[in-house]
């Protein structure tokens, strides 16, 4: 029996994350002949009720917790319960703190480096840049450009920003901020934030820098209202590569950065069932016993279609 509760299931990411787990998990079943039951509970952004959730599950008789934290600074509470009832829990996708994850012997966590979507992100932007001299609509060799912030002060929505543009700097272009806003990885609010971004720099901004493609969506939505031809709009570009594949595809996002989900739901189902069968976890090969981490990959419209058709291998 598998307790999972994560942060917002209107999360793109995570839903679609989500979904994928339930498939892997029906497939776990019919390898194994053993039945797997998965209660999913939706913490709509709220700690507390999150702690509650989990309080839940464990009385429910869960084998094994799943949490996607709302705050990921403020595991406390979780862990507490777990530990007194000895329940393995496996963070995902909200990664904690270490010395957080270090406290109790039967904590983990499946997701990816931050900074590696930073690093990538970077790289798009430049190699655009340096290969488009329509990019630079003002000819000043200055990328300028914007931010679409996650969340303020979530750890992934700070690294990926500020390995995106050092990345791009470090690759020979030099940027220039010219203005962020913080949309909460939500496409309206992004679209939004862009409107009012537009309205204060105009037709400065040469790039739109979005901690994920939800951010970068809401962006190309503002574009779209503008009345601005497409030749005009600045460049786009997002990661986690879910609803922004389709925008790689059609030109309207330079590109994203592909955020292992299918991997990421499977290595969580497979070390899921180990833990709730007492199983030796010694094939999963853990980092440091408690890490499991999957790469990130560029996508650009080269090569967004086998993304799209799953084919990410």
């Amino acid at each position: 029996k598998i307790g999972i509760s994560v942060y917002d299931q209107y999360d793109t990411f995570v839903s679609e994350m989500m979904k994928d787990f339930n498939d892997y998990a029906t497939k776990k079943e019919e390898e194994t002949g053993v039945a797997i039951n998965i209660d999913t509970y939706n913490a709509s952004a709220s700690q507390s009720t999150q702690n509650s959730q989990v309080e839940n599950m464990i009385t429910e008789g869960c084998d094994v917790i799943c949490v996607n934290l709302v705050d990921r600074t403020d595991p406390t509470a979780i862990i507490d319960l777990a530990e007194k009832n000895n329940i393995p829990v496996i963070f995902f996708n909200r990664e904690l703190v270490e010395e957080d994850l270090e406290r109790w012997t039967r904590l983990y966590y499946v997701g990816a480096q931050a900074f590696e979507s930073g690093i990538m992100q970077g790289e798009l932007a430049a190699e655009a840049f340096l290969t488009d001299q329509s990019l630079d609509k003002n000819g000043d060799g200055i990328f300028q450009y914007v931010v679409l912030e996650g969340e303020a002060g979530h750890q992934d929505a700070i690294v990926r920003t500020e390995y995106s543009v050092s990345t791009m700097i470090d690759s020979g272009v030099e940027g220039e901020k010219l203005g962020y806003a913080i949309a909460n990885w939500n496409r309206a609010q992004a679209q939004t934030k862009m409107a009012q971004l537009m309205s204060q720099f105009g037709d400065s901004i040469e790039l739109v820098i979005a901690n994920n493609d939800d951010m970068a969506l809401g962006a190309i939505d503002a574009l779209k209202a503008s009345g601005l031809t497409k030749d005009e709009w600045p460049a786009v570009i997002g990661i986690d590569g879910t609803v922004g594949l389709e925008a790689v595809k059609n030109k309207e996002m330079i590109g994203t950065v592909y955020n292992d989900k299918e991997g990421q739901a499977d290595a969580m189902l497979n070390l899921a069932y180990e833990l709730s069968t007492g199983s030796d976890l010694s094939d999963l090969n853990l980092i440091d016993g408690k890490y499991i981490r999957l790469p990130y990959a560029r996508v650009t419209c080269d090569d967004v279609d086998s993304y799209m058709e799953g084919d990410t291998e």
